[in-house]
């Protein structure tokens, strides 16, 4: 038998191991992974969960959990799959397509989903009431942009029918290699007009169907909470068609637009994912925790947008002036280091085989002497001007040694301006800006993709430029069939945008995260789209 000191020793030894037991808590990465429910970091509090009003890429880091097209993608190429549609058939000129539905495709309230759901989603994004940023992605469609423009009333001669409930079949303008890949974007997504029509007019903004309560999709996901500013939690659908692949629970998004906090919550446990790493901190992780960073391809331009309807910078020498007098090299090597290229023109090179041959270089002489033709040598005269940006360190970093040159090469005082994420959308829409910090990322691999912004009836151009040699163009290019054709077209096009300089380039993208190795099937694609159904949370 012990005796009584000791027994009081042990006891008290295992009493404070079990308090140090209980002082350690389960991380909610721990957590997920034994519950299957994913934390993913998702930069700015999303701007809408309505995919007809939706324009950046973290609402489609949510909308795709919720929703489903046509057609899904394949998890590591990104092919086009069967989502919706359990087949398709195209005739041999490339304009008609004939998609067939599923029979046990169900909105998350139980209703079918049918062809008609998806004529009257069409034919809402296309209304011109709706002002949706996106209508253009329809055009290819035969007589869609007549009907959003309003020169034609009548939807049915839209290029849309429904045979039966179960048929969509799709009209083109003319052919295009890439259609099944665009028909991926959410513009082209479904809602459930009837849940519209219970919270509004399904025609107007400002619909407010998208709350919890009243929310229904589509998709592989329900919302279950969306807390503003904290998270929004989506639960595993039961009445989706392939509800048996699905093997995540859950998952829970984190709106965090400080990068830093957001890596201490990685760092802490809280996130299995982080949309970017802070610049300052990628040096650190390639050294010390390679395991955790992920640098990935992605089809993507960083770039200023000018609002070219201010005075002093609706003068296009002065735009290429300051396109001029940036060290792209300077930011991607020093700054960034993270396998980012400079970038001399709007579409990334190689992208679907496509370089363009027209450049923006960084070469201080030429702009200083522009700036004089202009009327401001050495600066004098010039205003202070305003460049916009979202609240981010990376993007306040870039900004700041723009800055700096700016005033020591060109003499030029710029003032930076850091907004939310929903406040700078808002500035963006109604052009209340003179430059604006923007990034384009590809909605599927082809210079169309990146071209086709700048035309003057797209609604993601917000530099209040507009080229009728550029918009016919574009035309001719979508109407010609031939590869290198098609090319010379988009070469000539895009030397008219880098001549007018609406923008200025700055780099092309990798995607800069951290991974936390429980997660799998997450593979590095191009527009960095990561079909959730396929992914799951193994922590061996």
């Amino acid at each position: 038998m012990r005796p009584p000191i000791v027994r009081l020793l042990l006891s008290s030894v295992f009493c404070l191991l079990a308090v140090a037991g209980c002082l350690k808590r389960e991380t909610a990465v721990e957590r997920g992974n034994r519950d299957q429910i994913l934390h993913r970091g998702m930069g700015p509090e999303v701007a809408d969960l309505d995919p007809h009003i939706a324009t950046t890429a973290n609402d489609y880091t949510v909308l795709s959990a919720l929703f489903e097209g046509l057609v899904a993608e394949d998890p590591k190429t990104l092919a086009p799959v069967p989502g919706v549609a359990e087949r398709w058939d195209i005739s041999p000129d490339g304009l008609t397509y004939t998609f067939h539905l599923r029979s046990n495709a169900k909105w998350s309230n139980g209703d079918p989903v049918t062809a008609r759901d998806f004529l009257a989603s069409w034919q809402r994004v296309l209304t011109p009431s709706l002002a949706a940023d996106n209508a253009y992605l329809l055009y290819i469609v035969q007589n869609a942009e007549g009907f959003h423009k309003g020169q034609l009333t009548d939807f049915t001669q839209v290029g849309f029918s429904a045979p039966d409930a179960h048929t969509v079949r799709i009209t083109l303008e003319h052919p295009a290699s890439y259609f099944l890949s665009l028909l991926q974007h959410w513009a082209w997504w479904p809602v459930h007009l009837p849940t519209l029509e219970k919270a509004g007019s399904p025609y107007q903004r400002g619909n407010r169907w998208t709350r919890v309560e009243t929310f229904v999709g589509n998709g592989p996901f329900n919302l279950k909470e969306w807390r503003t500013g904290q998270h929004i939690d989506v639960t595993k659908s039961p009445v989706y068609w392939d509800a048996a692949s699905v093997r995540l629970n859950g998952i829970r998004f984190h709106p965090i637009e400080d990068l830093n906090a957001e890596e201490r919550a990685f760092r802490s446990g809280q996130l299995h994912l982080t949309e970017a790493l802070p610049v300052a901190k990628v040096d650190a992780y390639r050294r010390d925790h390679p395991d955790l960073l992920r640098i990935d391809p992605y089809l993507g331009t960083y770039y200023y947008t000018f609002n070219i309807t201010r005075p002093f910078i609706n003068e296009a020498r002065v735009r290429r002036a300051l396109a001029l007098a940036v060290d792209r090299a300077g930011i991607t090597e020093k700054i960034l280091r993270a396998g980012q290229l400079p970038a001399h023109a709007f579409t990334p090179p190689g992208t679907a085989g496509y370089t363009p041959t027209a450049r923006l270089d960084s070469n201080f002489d030429d702009a200083r002497r522009l700036l004089a033709e202009a009327g401001y040598p050495e600066g004098k005269g010039t205003p202070v001007i305003d460049i916009l940006l979202n609240t981010s360190e990376n993007h306040r970093i870039i900004a700041e040694e723009i800055q700096a040159t700016w005033r020591k090469e060109l003499g030029i005082e710029i003032r930076l301006n850091n907004m939310e994420g929903k406040s700078v959308l808002a500035a963006r829409r109604a052009r209340d800006f003179q430059i604006l910090r923007s990034s384009w990322i590809g909605d599927y691999n082809d210079p169309a993709t990146f071209l086709n912004l700048w035309t003057s009836g797209s609604g993601n151009n917000h530099s209040g430029w507009s080229n009728a040699a550029y918009d016919q163009l574009l035309f001719q290019a979508a109407r010609t069939a031939d590869t290198a054709a098609r090319n010379a077209l988009f070469q000539q096009a895009e030397a008219l945008l880098v001549a007018d300089a609406p923008f200025i380039p700055i780099y092309t993208y990798t995607h800069v995260f951290l991974k936390n190795p429980s997660v799998q099937g997450w593979h590095p694609t191009l527009l960095d789209h990561h079909p959730y159904k396929h992914v799951w949370l193994d922590p061996k």
